[in-house]
């Protein structure tokens, strides 16, 4: 298995080849749609936002301290990683430059609706940041069986999925099903003998490329040099039964009750956005 990269398909050729199959790729302009792409680089951060605030690992740092850090980072000394903003929350003057949000690929996606827009379910537009060595902390599953796109706007980095069925291979967390206890990038083959069987698969995204991680793949990434990207979830009816047990699994840990009301609010805007579907609602 490798991760293609394509130029020119079609909305319906990638839902038949790639969606509906599981399978990922890369856009090389997929996010040429947004006005974001080309404009995101650590000057125009620091020009426009220099200010503005974001909490890392208990501290908080300005945005012109944060492109400092990575764009200081090295691979012995990487800067944290990743550096997160929820967009919508902390820096909702850019949600005009990321319009479509679905790049006109990401279809239907009901969390666009307004229905999943209530809630914490998972599907939050977020700027990640971060600088060379700079790495995830772990493999794994994006919670609630979304599928994730991830859109680089600067700067490269290296990805790695796992095919399908690979899970045993992987080790799981007991606790938390969706992370593997694995450091992969310095495995310990004695304590995880499985891993050797694993077939991690290698591949960089560039800046202006766009990447579909469908739901159930295990992933992780790895900033080559200083990166700024953008991600968001989506979820319809392909992966909508695996979401809901999700939803289920998670809430259950606030108490039965809470697990009722949130399945049973789930399931209703799940309803809703079928019919929507069904008459062509078009979404924002």
């Amino acid at each position: 298995m490798q991760v293609q990269k394509v130029d020119d398909i079609t909305p319906k050729e990638f839902h038949n080849e790639f969606y509906m199959t599981g399978t990922p790729v890369v856009f090389k302009n997929a996010s040429k749609v947004w006005k974001a792409n080309g404009t995101f680089t650590p000057d125009w951060f620091r020009q426009n936002y220099g200010e503005r605030t974001v909490e890392v690992k208990g501290k908080k740092y300005t945005m012109r301290e944060v492109m400092d850090m990575v764009e200081n980072s090295t691979e012995k000394d990487p800067a944290p990683y990743p550096i997160i903003y929820n967009i919508p929350e902390t820096l909702p003057e850019l949600t005009p430059m990321l319009q479509p949000l679905n790049l006109n690929y990401a279809c239907p996606n009901w969390l666009e609706s307004k229905w999943f827009k209530k809630g914490n379910w998972g599907g939050v537009t977020e700027l990640f940041i971060g600088g060379p060595g700079g790495r995830f902390p772990y493999v794994h599953l994006d919670y609630y069986h979304l599928s994730a796109w991830i859109n680089q706007l600067y700067g490269e980095k290296r990805f790695t999925v796992y095919p399908r069925g690979q899970e045993e291979f992987l080790y799981p967390k007991a606790d938390d099903p969706w992370r593997s206890d694995i450091n992969i990038f310095e495995p310990d083959y004695e304590k995880f003998p499985k891993y050797k069987n694993a077939t991690p698969i290698h591949f960089t995204v560039g800046a202006g490329e766009t990447l579909f991680i469908p739901f159930g793949t295990w992933h992780s990434a790895y900033s080559l040099t200083p990166t700024i990207s953008v991600a968001f979830d989506q979820l319809n009816r392909k992966n909508y039964p695996e979401f809901m047990k999700d939803v289920w699994m998670f809430k259950k840990r606030e108490g039965t009750l809470r697990a009722i009301k949130q399945y049973s609010y789930a399931w209703f805007a799940g309803q809703t956005c079928k019919l929507g579907d069904a008459l062509g609602a078009k979404r924002s």
